[in-house]
């Protein structure tokens, strides 16, 4: 039987459970904004990546890296380098448009918050690993 008690204490959990969705949509809105202010897609990924982090921190690895895997993670990062690198050879050939450039900071976001993402829980499970012993 799994212990329900994993994680934080229930004043984190319930501050984590308020505060995530905000910082996710502060973190959406720097992508989006980033054409015309400061941020784009690597500091939006980063914010992003900080709040699945919270995620991971207030409720224990098990609870949240279950939804998300690391099979999920390398999946998303793959995919944004890719869009990335087909929006960005379309760049290269002259198509120099608004919507070009915002998808590419919508591709960077994706693949730096996974990467980020997967860093973390990559070091969680070396860290238990290392404590096992």
């Amino acid at each position: 039987m799994e212990n329900k008690t994993r994680g934080m204490t229930l004043i984190v959990k319930t501050v984590t459970r308020l505060s995530v969705g905000l910082i996710m949509v502060y973190g959406i809105f720097t992508v989006l904004k980033a054409h015309t202010s400061p941020g784009g897609g690597f500091a939006g990924g980063v914010i992003m990546a900080l709040a699945s982090i919270n995620m991971v921190l207030a409720f224990g690895k098990g609870e949240f890296a279950e939804k998300v895997d690391e099979a999920k993670g390398l999946a998303l990062s793959a995919s944004g380098a890719l869009v990335f690198l087909v929006l960005s050879s379309l760049l290269f050939l002259g198509r120099r448009n608004a919507e070009v450039t915002a998808f590419c900071d919508i591709a960077v976001a994706v693949m730096v918050c996974a990467g980020l993402y997967l860093i973390f829980l990559v070091l969680i499970t070396l860290i238990s690993k290392r404590e096992k012993r």
